[in-house]
């Protein structure tokens, strides 16, 4: 008989339960940058197309660093009038116009400098970076490795304390499959930048100095196992 049908054990059984945790530090391997684009415009077609060239000056530089920027999207795109004060009229004064885009870097040695040149165009805001580990990234599977390897550990001592040793592993549990607390937000890196309109050619900004933050990875697991009998 290698197992027992009661959920605790038996003297001639005993089961051992014991939580493994890991939590270890990792380089990030991407950043995310927010940025936004701006126009206003007395009228709807001058706000318009301000921010498309706007856009496409954003666009076309952020290629210009190739494999550097991984992925580069656009989320919203808003052309918003805003309306006079005075009076019940409603009369439009003005015309804003936003586009906010999204790149993801994964050479950080081109972060700074691209920030910054992104940063100094007119009319144009970025946010970031925030810095992440890949989805698939192989520090998921090393912080769980080093759960299983910490459950195992402590069941070991707990049995040595009372004069048995492990004999069979019966359950190893995920928490992620039971209950388990939420996911943290990715850390940001904590700075915003923006230019309103240019007043004419100028020196080019120097890079920023972006130091990676270093991510956490977090893993647990439940262990249960069943050992020889104690030694009492």
């Amino acid at each position: 008989m290698t197992d027992t049908p009661y959920p605790y054990g038996t003297p001639d059984h005993p089961r051992l339960a014991v939580r493994g945790e890991a939590r270890l530090e990792f380089d990030p391997e991407t950043a995310r940058v927010g940025i936004t684009v701006s126009a206003r415009g007395k009228d709807r077609r001058t706000a318009l197309d301000d921010l498309t060239r706007r856009n496409t000056t954003v666009l076309e530089l952020a290629r210009t660093y190739g494999q550097a920027v991984e992925k580069l999207e656009t989320g919203t795109f808003s052309i918003t009038p805003e309306l006079t004060q005075r009076g019940r009229d409603e009369k439009i004064h003005a015309y804003h116009g936003r586009v906010h885009i999204t790149a993801l870097l994964n050479d950080f040695t081109a972060l700074g400098e691209f920030t910054t040149r992104i940063a100094d165009l007119d009319m144009t805001r970025i946010d970031g970076p925030w810095w992440a580990l890949r989805p698939d990234s192989p520090a998921h599977g090393e912080a769980r490795r080093q759960a299983v390897r910490e459950a195992v550990q402590r069941a070991r001592e707990y049995a040595d304390a009372v004069g048995a040793r492990l004999a069979a592993l019966v359950e190893l549990a995920d928490l992620g499959a039971e209950n388990t607390a939420p996911a943290l937000p990715p850390a940001p890196g904590g700075y915003g930048l923006a230019r309103g309109f240019g007043g004419g050619a100028a020196e080019p900004a120097p890079a920023l100095d972006l130091e990676p933050q270093r991510q956490t990875v977090y893993a647990q697991v439940n262990a249960r196992f069943t050992m020889t009998p104690p030694v009492l």
